[in-house]
């Protein structure tokens, strides 16, 4: 059975492109873009990973993660952030909420399907 993804990201441009790179490394792949939005569907699509952005509206990636990281239910959901916020405080904050990854803006599309089959394919 397929991996499954969850993007969340509010740019298409970010999004699709993504989204369309999963799916050619057949993962199964649903994109949301906001945190809210976000929330509901870790509920009801059960992602293996999530591929996250920090700034979002309404919930940002930081909120989502730790949401993610006190749910008993979700301990075994990957979180992996890509986000244009690059300072150290950022990425600090990213990794001590949880998270396995954090790729930033503007990422190699290499590199982020190398940490996501790490991520889920040993």
């Amino acid at each position: 059975m397929a991996k499954k993804i969850l993007i969340v990201d509010d740019e298409p441009s970010i999004t699709v492109p993504l989204k369309f790179l999963m799916e050619q490394h057949q993962f199964r792949v649903m994109v949301v873009h906001s945190g809210e939005d976000a929330l509901a569907a870790i509920e009801h699509f059960e992602p293996d990973l999530l591929l996250l952005d920090v700034m979002l509206p309404t919930v940002d990636g930081f909120q989502i993660c730790q949401a993610v990281r006190d749910n008993p239910r979700q301990k075994n959901l990957r979180v992996v952030f890509l986000s244009a916020m690059t300072r150290d405080l950022d990425i600090a904050k990213g990794n001590t909420l949880g998270a396995d990854a954090y790729i930033t803006k503007p990422f190699s599309n290499a590199d982020v399907v190398r940490q996501v089959k790490d991520l889920l394919c040993t």
